[in-house]
């Protein structure tokens, strides 16, 4: 095969099944950079999965997601649409979302990755864990967290996994390492509850309000951090609290840390990005997004407050609107001094 050629096929089904049971989607996406290997290109691969629904309202809804990021990864960043895989609750063996067709696309990407490529995995849909085992469920048997691991262990190339159900939380010590980024959507085995992370993840690339630095590109870490104050915005306007935390993990430890706090985490995964930088591209100052990030929490801080007004004492109120005005304008200080340099 010349090394310039794109690599995948595209398949896609979008129907229930004859039963009336909503499908399952799972979708592959494998992007090259039409140049030579020997002028140092770097392919990237996408592993969507849209597990098992359960019901039509969340069929309906996996949908969505799923044909906007196809739209996302085809036009705004420019992978091959030739090169989409999708596979579903499909009588067809070969597009049956289950366990033994997930390992023959990672099986697939595995034997053309290089070191230089780079994998994404983006898992939609429910998941489970029963005090031992964390699992993401397919169509027939599931896969378990370790058998995740186990299948992404041999890829020579960085791999980015984002696991945007409830019971992810494990998946982020089982399936961390080295040139590895993971996200989940919880930070916790007790939240259980239907997530909405996916929702604000798969907006972050299609949005220019998720690129904090203005360097026309979004990062994984930017994906992140907007997905991330979209959950809380989403539970803010309702008057809930919220129900996920995400958490993301890229220096290989396996702990992880949600957007807002402090920790190492965060580095690799704000030099990650899924399209190709065009030459006039500013570069990534870490610095700057750091400030944006925080500043854009503080005034989700300021929402919530707002919200909780009426059910705060007037004193209280007062004191936490004096602490995040102050140090909204430090950091609004900081950006610009930031910029200036």
């Amino acid at each position: 095969m010349d090394a310039a050629a794109a690599v995948g096929v595209a398949v896609t089904l979008h129907a229930p099944t004859a039963s009336g049971t909503p499908f399952v989607v799972l979708v592959v996406v494998v992007a090259s950079v039409l140049m030579p290997r020997g002028a140092s290109a770097e392919q990237r691969y996408a592993l969507i999965v849209s597990g098992a629904t359960g019901g039509q309202e969340y069929a309906t809804q996996y949908t969505a997601w799923t044909d906007t990021l196809s739209r996302v990864f085809s036009v705004k960043l420019n992978f091959d649409p030739a090169a989409v895989t999708v596979l579903t609750e499909s009588e067809s063996p070969a597009a049956a979302a289950t366990a033994g067709n997930v390992r023959k696309a990672l099986t697939g990407i595995r034997d053309r990755m290089t070191r230089e490529d780079l994998l994404i995995v983006i898992l939609i849909g429910h998941g489970t864990f029963d005090g031992v085992d964390a699992k993401f469920n397919l169509v027939g048997r599931d896969l378990e967290s370790a058998e995740w691991a186990a299948l992404l262990k041999p890829l020579p190339g960085r791999v980015v996994v984002v696991n945007t159900t409830a019971g992810s939380y494990p998946f982020i010590e089982r399936l961390a390492g080295p040139r590895r980024v993971v996200i989940t959507a919880t930070d916790s085995v007790a939240q259980r509850f239907d997530t909405v992370f996916p929702e604000y993840f798969v907006k972050a690339f299609d949005e220019a309000s998720a690129d904090l630095d203005k360097n026309q590109r979004i990062s994984i870490w930017e994906a992140f951090a907007s997905a991330s104050a979209g959950v809380r915005r989403h539970y803010q306007q309702r008057g809930q609290l919220s129900t996920e935390r995400a958490l993301i993990d890229d220096n290989g430890d396996g702990t992880g840390r949600g957007v807002a706090d402090q920790g190492q985490d965060g580095a690799s995964a704000s030099r990650t990005y899924l399209d190709v930088a065009d030459a006039g591209a500013p570069p990534t100052d870490e610095e700057l997004l750091k400030l944006l990030q925080r500043k854009s929490l503080l005034e989700a801080e300021v929402e919530e407050l707002r919200i909780r007004r009426s059910f705060l004492p007037a004193e209280q109120y007062a004191k936490e609107f004096e602490r995040v005005m102050i140090e909204l304008a430090k950091v609004t200080r900081d950006i610009k001094n930031r910029k200036k340099t």
